[in-house]
């Protein structure tokens, strides 16, 4: 039985750790959101490229977080969170070290293996250690700094890169992470299920990772390739069979990495497919606002980080409330109308067109991330709280793990199928703007399309046509940017569905 009060000492460096810990992954996220054009110019990278920089963090952390779960439910949740800090810290080192693509991909990946096993650990010590009466405060003022933490990173990450210091976003991480095991190892107890299982679900880890490459591959390089080429329908096939492999080796496996059982809770399972639709339309919004602020409307990195602020004042005024009103009120009628007023705010940014740059921000963008930022607020902590207390506390790493599996994997779908979609539809737009070109420039314009916003004018056009090529890819970007919001927007509004049908206001 969860024992500390939230106020007390422990409680106190308890939620410290928890919090320095989360923060360290959640701003590398987002931070790296806003720099990616500079980092794009700076390592000569491709829109592919950076799709996988996305992803290669994201897929490995999708892929074991739920044994990084289960770990720490086994072996100490303390043990677990602090080699995975450790390993993170390694990672992004690294990562700051990287002279080319090929090695930041290959660090972001060894980043991913040190998340897996610290990102569990936060909410499963909150989960299993605080008091049940104040679990949903806890869990909403983890909610509330960690955000504002998390969405100072494009600010931080904008900074950085107009500076041309874009690898101190990874640089960073390290005195965070450092403050974080120190305050793990002197002032936090370990907390451990009491009768472990004896094995690890390594057949399904395997199964699951190699599905989600699989079927990211494909998607990647559907957009260049096309989806009759073979090896995009033979990844694609394989990933589909062998995620179909990880859920038939769970549903018989005596040790599985994720109980299927667990998902005949409701609520659980409702909250699992809330988080899946909005993180992957947040994701898709994100990544494209950042891109679309700085390629297309001129601002600059830190202009664009900057235009985060209401969201994260926002969070700092209601996550902590909402997620005490949870515990008051339940997470049911807060999981229905966050989501489906975040997906408001998406549609309201996805009807900004092409503006005059900065100056016109608060009549433009401002109003779209005000109702975005609200949504969201009102979501996160409710939805959490949903998520670890339709369980016991034997099973909060694991159920931890599992709502943080689904929002990573929702986050590489989304980067996967949104990035093949984006360069779908920005070579779409280009071909009707640039219609009436001479064929020759023209088709070479058109090759520039995988780099979406990035996209190059070709040497060989004139002046006056590389001012319509020039205009052409800020109008195409745009409308894509547009199309991808509206979906987004609408996954939004399909996990507010899913917490209207699912959630219940029930305890365990």
């Amino acid at each position: 039985m969860a024992s500390i009060r939230l106020n007390s000492p422990a409680g106190k460096w308890l939620m410290a750790s928890a919090i320095l810990a989360s923060s360290m992954a959640f701003i590398d996220g987002t931070a790296l959101n806003v720099v990616l054009p500079a980092l794009q110019k700076s390592l000569h990278a491709t829109g592919e490229d950076l799709f996988w920089i996305l992803n290669a963090y994201l897929l490995v952390l999708a892929a074991l977080i739920l044994m990084g779960g289960a770990l720490g439910d086994r072996l100490g949740r303390k043990k677990i969170f602090m080699v995975g800090i450790s390993v993170f810290i390694l990672g992004s080192a690294a990562c700051g070290f990287s002279p080319n693509v090929f090695y930041l991909i290959a660090f972001r990946s060894l980043q991913g293996i040190g998340g897996a096993l610290m990102i569990p650990g936060s909410l499963s010590l909150i989960s299993s250690s605080i008091d049940d009466r104040e679990k949903g405060r806890a869990i909403g003022t983890w909610s509330a700094i960690t955000t504002v933490v998390t969405m100072g990173g494009p600010i931080l990450g904008g900074a950085l890169a107009d500076a041309g210091f874009w690898r101190g976003i990874f640089f960073i991480n390290v005195p965070i992470g450092i403050a974080a095991l120190i305050v793990l190892w002197f002032k936090v107890a370990e907390s451990k299920e009491e009768h472990p299982d004896p094995r690890l679900d390594y057949l399904g880890a395997l199964s699951i990772a190699v599905g989600l490459a699989l079927v990211t591959f494909g998607f990647l390089r559907a957009p260049s390739k096309g989806f009759g080429d073979i090896p995009v329908i033979a990844a694609l096939g394989g990933g589909v069979l062998l995620l179909g492999l990880f859920l038939a080796i769970e549903r018989r496996t005596a040790y599985p990495m994720m109980p299927l059982r667990l998902f005949s809770n409701a609520t659980f399972s409702g909250a699992n497919l809330l988080t899946f639709f909005l993180y992957a339309g947040l994701g898709a919004a994100m990544l494209f606002l950042s891109l679309n602020l700085v390629q297309a409307q001129g601002y600059s990195q830190l202009e664009s980080g900057l235009t985060f602020l209401p969201f994260t004042i926002l969070m700092i005024t209601i996550a902590r409330f909402a997620g005490a009103l949870a515990d008051r009120v339940g997470p049911r009628i807060l999981l229905i109308v966050g989501p489906f007023t975040a997906g408001v705010g998406m549609l309201g940014l996805s009807l900004v067109g092409l503006t005059n740059g900065p100056g016109d921000y608060w009549t433009t963008f401002f109003p779209g991330f005000l109702v975005f930022g609200l949504g969201m607020a009102f979501t996160v902590a409710p939805l959490t709280t949903a998520v670890m207390s339709a369980v016991s506390d034997d099973f909060s790493g694991t159920a931890s793990g599992v709502n943080n599996a689904v929002s990573r994997v929702a986050n590489v779908f989304a980067n996967a199928i949104f990035g093949a979609l984006a360069v779908w539809l920005f070579s779409g737009a280009l071909k009707g703007l640039l219609s009436g070109m001479e064929p020759s420039v023209r088709a070479a314009a058109l090759g520039q399309a995988v780099d979406l916003g990035n996209a190059h004018v070709p040497p060989t056009a004139s002046f006056t046509q590389a001012t319509e090529i020039a205009k052409a890819y800020r109008l195409g970007f745009v409308q894509t940017y547009q199309t991808i919001l509206r979906i987004a927007a609408g996954l939004a509004w399909l996990g507010a569905l899913m917490g209207a049908l699912f959630i219940r206001n029930k305890k365990r």
